[in-house]
């Protein structure tokens, strides 16, 4: 028999490859999602000027970005949806932002970033990396300041001792971690202030924290605008009341004073 060739009719479209539409698509026909291998949780409040940088720099491949506002006054959820992150809205306070957007989130491993925080090129891979190892509970990046002045290097080098010495990373460094290890611990501690050091904490009881050399670059605009010392030591002693004992939500009230 001689070769079957096909031909094509005038005026009739063919339909090529329909087997490419069918690996896209899920078992109700929809276009499956992309997969997602870490899910970035960035609580916002007010933050229009600096929230679009925060979502640029923790977009990445396979990985989702989510705002949670806490009732922004500004166009914060306008800029951050604009940036590329998916948005979410709950009541005031970190805690329960993080918790908000843990547990929105599609993948098993988690990073919490400061909306005045950039995260450094290729984090994704470093932080997963990390986490591959199972006996890390979690981890964080290195601290840099955004701003450069004699005093804030010194700051600085004061927290990446503390980090050494103690194993106390704060959120402005990009806290990691596994959802299960999360869920183990209870989820995000609900309190009005230092929440991630509670976190941290709840972190190394479950294994060993991984504390990256890549830099998480945080705005210094706190300590600039009430002096980088006395911010310093105001933090200090507020850590140090938590540490204690002290009312967290006197803490909280005197922060914000």
């Amino acid at each position: 028999m001689g070769e079957r060739r096909s031909e094509e009719r005038p005026g009739r479209r063919t339909r090529r490859r329909p087997w490419l539409r069918l690996l896209k698509a899920g078992p109700s026909g929809c276009y499956r999602r992309p997969p997602v291998r870490l899910s970035v949780v960035i609580p916002a409040l007010d933050e229009a000027e600096r929230i679009a940088g925060a979502v640029a720099s923790a977009r990445a491949p396979d990985v989702e970005v989510i705002v949670v506002d806490g009732g922004s006054s500004d166009a914060t959820c306008e800029r951050a949806g604009e940036a590329g992150a998916r948005v979410i809205r709950c009541a005031r306070g970190r805690a329960r932002q993080l918790d908000a957007g843990a547990r929105a989130a599609r993948s098993e491993a988690l990073l919490f970033l400061h909306a005045d925080t950039r995260l450094p090129a290729g984090y994704a891979e470093a932080a997963l990396r990390a986490l591959s190892d199972r006996s890390v509970a979690g981890g964080a990046f290195r601290l840099r300041f955004e701003e450069r002045t004699r005093g804030l290097r010194w700051i600085e080098r004061i927290a990446r001792l503390r980090v050494r010495l103690l194993g106390l990373p704060y959120g402005d460094q990009g806290l990691f971690l596994r959802r299960e290890t999360l869920d183990a611990i209870g989820g995000v501690p609900q309190v009005p202030i230092l929440e991630d050091l509670d976190l941290v904490r709840a972190l190394k009881r479950r294994g060993r924290l991984a504390l990256l050399r890549e830099e998480a670059v945080t705005s210094a605009r706190r300590h600039l605008a009430g002096g980088p010392w006395r911010t310093a030591l105001r933090h200090l002693a507020i850590a140090l009341g938590g540490s204690l004992g002290v009312d967290r939500a006197r803490l909280a009230a005197w922060a914000r004073r």
